[in-house]
């Protein structure tokens, strides 16, 4: 009797290490993500910009981040530079043309652990009906418990520069800005 406790014990210790070596999908929070970009405008000043999150997910494998991934939308209705004049030019068809495109979407082809909870995160970036491979340096502030809702919870940031004519919207260039920085902030829960 006392082996077959031992066997059961062993099980029961075996499935609980496998379980926290599996992949952990987190829903990413809009409410505490913020997707900024900026740009120079004539040399007078970087303008900022928030998209917002509509909707994200990231798989998270601790143990081989090369099985992770990250999958968001960005819907141009929450585009906010909190001057609602450029906010309605940003989204005109010399820029995101935002009744043609609505939302801007990335999702990661390779996840690369860099050390130091630091990774390169490749994916396709669509903005303006173009596709473009983007490398985002990414870097992973906590994982755990998180302490007001006693669910399993991440956090990230990353960020990427990138060339807006490669994605069609090179209005203005080289007044304003060809070059664009990206710099993202997340959160994210497993679903209770």
């Amino acid at each position: 009797m006392r082996a077959v406790r031992y066997l059961l014990l062993a099980g029961l210790l075996g499935a609980a290490v496998t379980a926290q070596a599996d992949p952990v999908t987190y829903k990413l929070d809009p409410g505490h993500t913020m997707v900024l970009f900026s740009w120079n405008h004539f040399g007078f000043s970087n303008p900022t910009a928030n998209l917002g999150l509509g909707d994200g997910t990231l798989v998270f494998d601790e143990k081989n981040p090369a099985k992770s991934s990250v999958e968001v939308t960005l819907p141009l209705a929450n585009l906010d530079t909190h001057v609602s004049d450029l906010d309605a030019h940003l989204k005109k068809p010399d820029f995101f043309d935002a009744d043609k495109y609505s939302t801007v979407t990335f999702k990661s082809t390779k996840v690369q652990a860099e050390g130091n909870g630091k990774f390169k995160v490749t994916g396709d970036l669509t903005v303006h009906g173009v596709t473009k491979p983007v490398v985002l340096d990414a870097k992973l502030n906590k994982v755990g418990e998180h302490p007001m809702m006693k669910v399993q919870a991440i956090g990230f940031d990353a960020s990427a520069t990138i060339k807006r004519s490669d994605f069609g919207m090179g209005a203005y260039v080289p007044n304003v800005s060809d070059e664009i920085k990206i710099h993202i902030t997340t959160e994210g829960s497993v679903a209770k």
